[in-house]
């Protein structure tokens, strides 16, 4: 067993885990943050991703002792985001989503796309989203609520 202490979603954490106890599993079974779901469990399907450090990262294949002193983002802390508010809308507006599985990693990874202006037309974006699978939509939904998001963000001037 291993005591870490580590920022989630903007609050202070110490807990003790197992030493192989993923990222995924504290969040999910430690901290009751579900959010963050478990697709294939080997970092393939970025069903799972999470920022650490303002970075996008598979909670799959994550240790989670190896996030002492560093600072984790889940689904669940976007809610007073306003570039997430954004994605959000823009997600709903184009049909981005159907079973919503891979949602939450999805828009945490568009929502990266689109800060570092990743973005520039639909096969760049494609190729940025290679990460993260969908099963449902066929991914022209995603592309265009990525593609709504940069041009409502670049309107907003952010």
């Amino acid at each position: 067993m291993t005591t870490i202490s580590l920022t989630v979603n903007g609050a202070p954490v110490v807990a003790e885990i197992d030493d192989r106890m993923t990222l995924a599993d504290f969040l999910r079974d430690k901290l009751d943050l579900t959010g963050t779901h478990l697709g294939c469990e080997h970092g393939v399907c970025g069903a799972c991703t999470v920022l650490v450090d303002d970075e996008p990262l598979r909670a799959c294949i994550t240790l989670a002792a190896a996030m002492a002193g560093r600072s984790v983002r889940s689904i669940e802390s976007f809610n007073d985001d306003p570039t997430m508010e954004v994605i959000r809308d823009c997600f709903s507006e184009a049909h981005g989503l159907q079973c919503g599985f891979c949602t939450p990693g999805m828009v945490i990874t568009v929502r990266d796309i689109v800060l570092r202006g990743a973005c520039a037309d639909a096969a760049q974006i494609r190729s940025e989203l290679a990460g993260n699978l969908c099963r449902c939509t066929g991914y022209a939904g995603i592309v265009k609520a990525t593609e709504l998001t940069r041009d409502r963000l670049k309107a907003k001037g952010e």
